[in-house]
């Protein structure tokens, strides 16, 4: 059976697309180049189906979450509130496996930052 290598992109919506871009770039640190082409360091990657009712993603209109993982949680969310994003105050520690925090983006968009354990 022929299987894929991993994910090759991900696309999303906006209104204004450079701006947006801007922001995952002067926020998260993205780094891509004119083609949106980044080099993510090594590691996992998980893919999860959620129930459709699930409040997880945010917005009920949200149909997909990006989740992005980070060397230190603490310092990224405190990078995030400095730069003034929409940071949620609560955070969640999962034995085994990691924290978690989320951010939305300027177009509505949460995203799930992940320090892995």
């Amino acid at each position: 059976m022929e299987r894929v290598l991993g994910i090759g992109g991900y696309f999303i919506r906006a209104q204004d697309p450079a701006a947006l871009g801007a922001w995952y770039r002067d926020c998260l640190g993205l780094d891509t180049d004119e083609n949106g082409v980044w080099y993510p360091e090594a590691g996992p990657t998980v893919f999860a189906p959620f129930e459709a009712e699930t409040d997880y993603f945010g917005s009920p209109s949200q149909r997909t979450m990006l989740n992005f993982r980070v060397r230190d949680l603490d310092a990224m969310l405190t990078q995030l509130r400095a730069q003034g994003a929409d940071v949620a105050t609560e955070t969640q520690d999962m034995d085994g496996v990691g924290r978690f925090g989320w951010v939305t983006d300027p177009e509505g968009n949460r995203i799930e930052l992940w320090q892995p354990a």
